[in-house]
């Protein structure tokens, strides 16, 4: 079973605790991993998260493992993270109750939520894995989209469309619904592994919208993606993202639009936003 202690709440300026939530192997990872570190630094305390990320350690095998036991543990953890399906939390429901057991999630708000932030990328990268030895949708040459050592995001979504286009423009809305999130996730992981590494928002997560905060090179890029509900709901996107893009001190942003509309016009657009620049990308 996965331990359920409580730990001091913050680390490093509250980072780890964000990454964490005060659960003490993590944080106990984290001051060793920092400790190797010449200073304790935002790009430090990330490359420490990237490092305990990719370790094979008791704790993250025995989440892993009982995610491969459980069919309706992976179907709930699956709903939550890739599809944003709000699920009160209720421990009565058997996979509530495990999951909870097990320490994977916690009740949020009512709602159901994975414990940290650690274990949700760790998941998120598992759920991924399994898909990738069998994805035939990626970028290609992980090169073409690194310049100078940085990450060029306008090139990643100029190819995720015309793959997008190339691989899934014949299927039904329902479909591409439904997987259109995940294989945004499935082409940016091999491009920024290694390297980078990347989370989703905890507080912009739903059915229609969620945020993708990717630190590749000490550099951070943030990605709205969103399913189209009409133009005052774009509209409103665009002021979330620049509201967003303040909270992290950026000025450019990325919002991606899955609009399953037959007259849609795809392709990548650049729009001034008050002091901000996003490239807003449809497909």
């Amino acid at each position: 079973m996965l331990l359920q202690e409580e730990a001091p709440a913050s680390l490093g300026g509250g980072g780890c605790h964000d990454s964490t939530s005060g659960y003490p192997v993590l944080v106990s990872s984290f001051c060793r991993l920092m400790d190797k570190q010449s200073a304790w630094t935002k790009e430090e305390f990330l490359k420490a998260e990237k490092i305990l990320l990719t370790e094979k350690t008791p704790l993250f095998e025995s989440l892993i493992n009982k995610l491969r036991e459980n069919e309706n543990l992976r179907n709930l953890l699956h709903c939550v993270l890739f599809d944003g399906k709000s699920i009160p939390y209720n421990a009565d429901n058997d996979a509530i109750d495990i999951a909870t057991m097990y320490g994977f999630v916690t009740d949020r708000n009512g709602q159901v939520a994975v414990f940290n932030r650690i274990f949700e990328t760790r998941i998120y990268n598992w759920f991924l894995s399994e898909e990738l030895t069998d994805n035939k949708f990626s970028g290609g040459e992980k090169s073409q989209f690194i310049h100078n050592g940085k990450l060029d995001m306008e090139r990643v979504l100029e190819r995720f469309v015309v793959n997008f286009d190339d691989v899934y423009g014949s299927e039904d809305n329902k479909s591409k619904e439904e997987v259109g999130r995940r294989l945004f996730l499935l082409y940016l992981r091999p491009i920024i592994n290694g390297t980078g590494n990347y989370y989703i928002e905890p507080r912009i997560r739903n059915e229609h919208r969620i945020n993708i905060v990717v630190d590749y090179a000490g550099e951070q890029h943030i990605i709205e993606l969103k399913i189209w509900r009409g133009q005052q709901y774009h509209d409103d996107g665009e002021q979330q993202l620049s509201d967003y893009l303040d909270y992290h001190h950026l000025k450019k942003g990325y919002l991606l639009t899955f609009n399953f509309n037959q007259n849609k016009e795809t392709g990548i657009k650049y729009v001034r936003f008050g002091d901000k620049e996003l490239i807003e990308t449809t497909v």
